[in-house]
């Protein structure tokens, strides 16, 4: 059948018949993604990096509609203690140096690059064991209200070869 009705160029390229690109994120991988631009653009970030040596130094960052995102610095030896983030998810994006994370079943090294996703009530302490500074990116979402410290003294690695399976 032929067709009097052709279609020149690109009909998406046209603004009007686009949907709106959201202003913020509304998904885990909309956080994720954010996390990953943020953490692309160092120059919105590193100049406001402090190291403190008597407690972690953190930088609310940015908010928008329900979350938060906040900039930490961690000297050797600093670690957050075994907590959760009460009601709200997280994107944990490490951008310098390199963290280790302590949860359940055992640890894991976060280089830099490496990002953790988790949900409300995830049990976790991190702790730099490395012997350089390491920054870090949160994205908490709703935003953090809430940080329940969890009784356990700090997580040493003989203690956690002891409590897995």
């Amino acid at each position: 059948m032929n067709s009097d009705v052709q279609i020149a160029g690109d009909p998406l390229a046209i603004p009007h018949l686009l949907p709106p690109v959201p202003a913020h994120p509304a998904t885990v991988a909309g956080f994720v993604g954010l996390a990953r631009s943020i953490a692309a653009d160092r120059g919105a970030w590193a100049h406001l990096v402090r190291y403190d040596t008597t407690s972690r130094w953190y930088h609310r960052l940015r908010t928008g509609p329900g979350y938060e995102v906040w900039l930490l610095s961690w000297v050797p030896g600093q670690g957050s203690g075994r907590h959760d983030h009460g009601p709200s998810s997280g994107v944990l994006t490490v951008l310098e140096g390199e963290l280790t994370e302590h949860a359940g079943t055992g640890r894991r090294t976060l280089a830099a690059g490496a990002q953790r996703v988790f949900a409300p009530g995830y049990v976790h302490e991190v702790v730099n064991d490395a012997l350089t500074p390491a920054v870090s990116l949160h994205i908490y979402f709703p935003g953090l209200t809430e940080m329940p410290m969890h009784g356990a003294p700090h997580c040493t690695p003989s203690a956690l070869e002891t409590a897995a399976p």
